[in-house]
């Protein structure tokens, strides 16, 4: 293990993505999310989040039933009827989907699962968060399986302890175990923010004040990361960047933060950043 560094910019801002003057939709970046039948907002926020960090095109995929609801409040986002792992697959094969988000909002299932599989067996960059880290609190060992080194996962405590036991160590020595367990990048939240990496790179982000602390603002967070691994930025400075925009804008709004607040906050810290 290497010795932990302190999140800054200095770490990761040489490989933050900037359009070049003949940049369109595609070359910017394309994403593709799950979307699920009843959280929605969870999705909705990711998605979003995915657009202001400068992915160009951004495609959801949610159930009939309740695409309207998608596509009412996303204008901007491609949305997708799918009902079904086959549906699923089919979006999955599309050859303008390279970067993935499966979990926020998902629902717990055997179809689900079936779906969590599918993204990872495409082997692009891909985010787990949330549901896509629960629906394998029974079946651990299955989902490690079939993670790769492009996969970020995002879990906070609670569910760290469902995937990789009851907490040992300090939180980077748990976060680094998690890492070499999956064979991926593991950002675990909390208060300070650890991303490891399975070669023990280790990044500790201590930015995030308590206004973090609100519904939807883990699901910002995954958007932000795949808004930058859509435009090819390395998984694991992607997850420490995301890591610090995200408490930076907290930073700035500070009390009354909800997580809409984030996603209306990403331009203001990437102005910040990149000038």
């Amino acid at each position: 293990m290497t010795a932990p560094i302190a999140n800054t910019p200095d770490l990761w801002r040489s490989v933050l993505p900037f359009p070049s003057v003949d940049s369109h939709k595609y070359n910017r970046g394309t994403a593709l999310i799950r979307g699920g039948a009843v959280m929605t907002g969870a999705t909705r926020l990711a998605a979003r989040a995915t657009q202001r960090m400068g992915a160009g095109l951004v495609t959801l995929a949610a159930p009939s039933t309740v695409l309207s609801v998608y596509a009412a409040a996303l204008e901007s986002v491609i949305t997708q009827p799918c009902d079904d792992p086959r549906d699923w697959q089919k979006l999955i094969n599309a050859a303008h989907h390279p970067a993935l988000l499966i979990g926020p909002g998902l629902g717990q299932g055997a179809a689900q699962k079936e779906e969590i599989l599918a993204a990872l067996a495409a082997k692009r960059p891909t985010v787990l968060d949330a549901d896509a880290l629960t629906n394998f609190s029974d079946q651990p060992a299955l989902l490690f399986q079939n993670l790769h080194e492009n996969c970020v996962l995002t879990p906070h405590e609670g569910e760290y302890v469902r995937l990789f036991g009851a907490a040992k160590g300090d939180k980077t020595a748990r976060a680094l175990a998690a890492a070499q367990r999956a064979g991926c990048v593991v950002l675990l939240k909390g208060r300070e923010t650890v991303i490891a990496a399975p070669d023990g790179k280790i990044i500790v982000n201590r930015n995030a004040p308590p206004w973090l602390a609100t519904a939807g603002s883990g699901d910002v967070l995954a958007g932000m990361i795949l808004g930058l691994i859509a435009q090819k930025m390395p998984v694991f400075q992607a997850a420490a960047a995301a890591a610090w925009l995200h408490g930076r804008i907290a930073e700035i709004h500070w009390a009354g933060l909800i997580a809409e607040d984030i996603v209306t906050g990403i331009p203001v810290v990437l102005r910040e950043i990149l000038s």
